[in-house]
């Protein structure tokens, strides 16, 4: 039974995108006549329209599939028919894996779209904007829901499309540091975009199919009889550098902090609750490939935990608002990395969930407070917000909670699932697991350092010039929502120890049971496991460690910048390299970005313009002169004419002669 209602999902935003493409259009035409043209609600509400149907056609879908249904499939067609195996046909599956990943990119997506209604509000490019959010969405939904990875990688480079174009949205702004972040963005996706693409090349040439049913079924024939190890292990890392680029992992993760020169509502969809989390759904989508290579999950959760603690740590030292966000979204992706590394496939899924609800109610509480101080983002600059801002803070504060891991909130469940299944894991993993704890430290303290900075403490804002105030219910009841969210989250994964079921792992088993399966089966048959004892034990650790980090992190800076100041007097090395990022990106800058660009230099002036245009130059030149000495003889004179015409005939009554000889 084939169930063609679900090209609606992403046929929705689509229509929404070009119903507000056209508005700005008519905004523009407009414009020419009155200057002072601004345009109106019409593009927020239909945006919002489209992703309110979207959502509600995924809560459909997604009460479809549970019991007995594991799938919904709609009808396909054939986009690259026949021809030496290669038969590409597009359509739409919803199963348990797509159909929470889709709930959560229209469901947290929708409530950004509100947000931002009222954060674009008398912006220029309001309808623009609006366009632009929602064929996010739409490339986002087809990443997801295709059946096959040609459709998912249409999707992939169509939000890094959309990435590019609303992270460069305000490109004319701040010296045009927006425009420099947007391409930033766009190249190093590039590169990891390049290496997704030899990944799917080398499964087409192993096993004749890109559709992930036959893929799965066909790595999974290959794993348990030992066949083509060196090959899966190589798609596996090929496809997993796909992963780091979009999911901004070590190496390839310095373009997610400069992405915040866009518009808040893109902070929160994009590089909190959707995009960045494509990579994790990539490796969970094909988790039997990963997980029938050892060194494979290895070198994914060795770098997810090295790109946690890199970030982790910068986030400490920032004083950018979103800055300090960026680097934490980061950090938390390495988190999902490192359980996906482990063998955790379940405890990733968990965490991209529940850090969807926290994150983006951070970025949205973020773009709250510097609307509020008339966009100002140094938070040494701001100080005593919440006498101001109360509704702001109280929701701020519930997303640093969840984020920082204090007991029973949703980062809680989440993050100490990873730590708990790293830990299992053993042998060279319990290294990674002390990265993990010791990054979950620093989450703890940046959190609650960002909560005391901003809105405890003296106010440390000019009054005269700025007046702090709390943002429009348009913007402040999304942030409510993903309050609830964020503190009830937790609820569809809680330990073992807790004996009640794990609502997300018994939904997400069929999808991830082969690569369970290949995991034991290489194993010796069994996977790792915590005794209850144990996992307790793990439990009062990670609470431990949240509240006393929360609590160290709030109280050293809740009175103002003097522990600020003297960190930076007595550790200025330190505090340069964790305010730098390591200095990662200028290293980048110095060895690969300069000697490009002087490579560029260097063919454009001597190669060519010298070369190629002076070989071009140098030919017409020849004929110009050519044509200059012939010119002298036509001189308009009959008698010359006539002497040409009598040699030459001669000429050929010679040649003629000789040739009849």
């Amino acid at each position: 039974m084939t169930h063609d209602w679900l090209w609606l999902i992403p046929a929705l935003p689509l229509l929404g995108s070009v119903l507000c493409a056209l508005q700005h259009a008519q905004v523009l035409r407009g414009r020419a006549t009155n200057p002072d043209l601004q345009p109106g609600i019409g593009a927020g509400a239909t945006a919002i329209a489209a992703m309110a149907a979207a959502f509600g056609l995924c809560l459909r879908g997604f009460g479809d599939i549970g019991g007995e249904t594991e799938l919904l499939q709609s009808s396909s067609w054939a986009w690259i028919p026949g021809g030496e195996g290669l038969d590409i046909q597009v359509a739409m599956v919803l199963d348990r894996l797509s159909g929470a990943m889709a709930l959560v990119v229209t469901g947290v997506g929708l409530l950004i779209h509100v947000y931002a209604a009222g954060y674009m509000r008398g912006d220029a490019g309001y309808a623009k904007f609006f366009a632009f959010l929602n064929l996010f969405v739409t490339m986002m939904l087809v990443l997801i829901l295709s059946g096959n990875m040609v459709g998912t990688f249409v999707g992939w480079e169509g939000v890094g499309l959309c990435s590019y174009l609303l992270i460069g949205f305000w490109y004319d702004r701040d010296g045009g540091s927006p425009g420099h972040a947007a391409q930033k963005a766009f190249v190093v996706n590039r590169i990891g975009d390049a290496s997704f693409l030899l990944g799917m090349f080398l499964l087409f040439t192993t096993f004749g199919t890109l559709d992930y049913a036959n893929l799965v079924e066909g790595i999974r024939a290959a794993a348990m009889g030992g066949e083509n190890s060196g090959t899966l292990t190589l798609a596996a890392l090929l496809l997993f550098g796909g992963a780091c680029g979009k999911s901004a992992q070590f190496p390839l993760f310095t373009w997610l902090p400069d992405a915040m020169a866009g518009p808040t509502p893109v902070s929160a969809l994009i590089h909190a609750a959707t995009m960045v989390t494509s990579g994790i759904y990539l490796v969970i989508r094909l988790n039997p490939l990963f997980a029938a290579s050892e060194v494979a999950l290895f070198l994914v959760a060795a770098i997810g935990a090295a790109t946690a603690l890199i970030a982790g740590s910068a986030a400490l030292r920032q004083r950018d608002l979103k800055g300090i966000l960026a680097y934490s979204t980061v950090s938390q992706l390495g988190y999902m990395f490192l359980a996906l590394g482990s063998g955790a496939w379940v405890a990733a899924l968990f965490h991209v969930i529940t850090h969807a609800f926290f994150k983006a109610l951070l970025f949205l509480g973020a773009g709250s407070v510097i609307h509020g101080m008339h966009e100002e983002k140094d938070v040494h600059k701001m100080g005593g917000l919440r006498r101001h801002m109360p509704r702001t803070f109280i929701t701020f504060t519930c997303g640093a909670a969840a984020l920082s891991g204090l007991p029973l909130l949703s980062g809680f469940f989440s993050k100490d699932e990873i730590l708990a299944h790293t830990f299992a894991v053993g042998g060279a993993w319990w290294l990674l697991w002390g990265v993990g704890v010791f990054t979950a430290a620093l989450t703890a303290f940046y959190s609650w350092r960002m909560v005391a900075l901003v809105f405890f403490g003296e106010e440390r804002f000019d009054a005269a010039t700025v007046n702090p105030h709390e943002s429009p219910p348009i913007m402040t009841v999304p942030l409510m929502v993903l309050a609830a969210l964020s503190l009830l989250g937790g609820i569809i994964g809680l330990p073992a120890v807790f004996h009640v079921p794990h609502l997300l792992g018994e939904w997400l088993d069929p999808v991830v049971r082969t690569g369970n399966e290949i995991l034991e089966h290489r194993s010796g048959g069994h996977l790792p496991h915590l005794s209850h004892t144990m996992e307790w034990i793990l439990l009062g650790l990670g609470s431990a460690i949240a509240l006393g980090c929360a609590h160290l992190g709030f109280h050293r800076n809740k009175n103002g910048l003097a522990t600020e100041e003297a960190f930076e007097s007595d550790h200025p090395k330190l505090h340069g390299a964790l305010s730098d990022a390591w200095g990662i990106d200028r290293a980048y800058y110095a060895g690969v970005v300069t000697p490009v660009r002087i490579l560029a230099a260097f063919v454009a002036v001597f190669i060519d313009a010298f070369c190629v245009d002076g070989a071009i130059n140098a030919m017409a030149d020849a004929a110009r002169r050519a044509g200059t000495r012939l010119k002298a003889f036509a001189d308009g004179q009959v008698a010359s004419y006539g002497l040409w015409m009598g040699g030459g005939a001669a000429v050929i009554a010679l040649l003629w002669a000789l040739g009849g000889n």
